[in-house]
Order: C-alpha cells, then structure tokens, then sequence
C-alpha cells in the first residue's frame, strides 16, 4: 500500500474513501470534456459484430433447413451493415475483402452524443 494510501487507512479512512479518491482524480477533467487519463479502461475488451441481416421463420421452416438451404435477410446486397460494441451501434459500413478475409469499411462513425443519446 502507498504511503498516502496508509496515512489516509489510519487517519480513520477506509481503503472506500481512498477509491472514491483516485477515481475521482483520474476523471478530473482539464479541456472540459475528455478525462486527464483513460489508461484504466483501455484494456477493457469489447465484442465487436457486424449484423448482416434478419428474418423470422417459423419452426417447422428451420427444422426443414439442411445443407445448401438458403436464408433470405431483411438487408439488400451492398445495403450498409451495422457495426456494433456490446449490443451498441457504433458504426456502419460496407463489406470488402482483405487477404481473403472479410472486413468492413466505416462509412459513419456514430458520434459518442448519439450514443450517449441513445442510453438514456
């Protein structure tokens, strides 16, 4: 434990007031929007999809798909996919290729007050 951190501890502080503390430190924000240091959530993994399309189907429909069936999704050819974060919508784009891989180019990046937005 730091220095700071024990003369706090028995000061009568618990290691909560400390917490609150340094986060409260590293969220202090000096250009008025973004905070000093997002170090402690960069590493925070995300899952990243692509939504290609929808369709409903009855039961009966599914049991009957087999090799080489083919499902029709709401989206058309070339349509723009969604690119989302955790179940959020980030972004969207188009499919290319990349050494025979697929990928996708941004074509709108959503901007983090519609985002916010959207949360509430």
């Amino acid at each position: 434990m730091a220095t700071a951190d024990k003369a706090q501890v028995e000061a009568g502080h618990g290691a909560g007031d400390v917490s609150r503390t340094s986060a409260a430190k590293a969220a202090t924000r000096s250009d008025g929007g973004r905070p000093n240091n997002l170090d402690f959530i960069l590493d925070i993994p995300l899952e990243i999809s692509v939504e290609l399309g929808r369709t409903r189907m009855m039961i009966h429909d599914l049991l009957k798909l087999g090799q080489g069936s083919v499902i029709e999704l709401t989206k058309n050819a070339g349509e723009t996919l969604e690119i989302m974060a955790n179940n959020r919508l980030i972004a969207k784009g188009d499919v290319v290729v990349v050494n025979d891989k697929y990928g996708i180019r941004l074509t709108e990046v959503i901007s983090p007050v519609e985002r916010l937005e959207k949360l509430k």
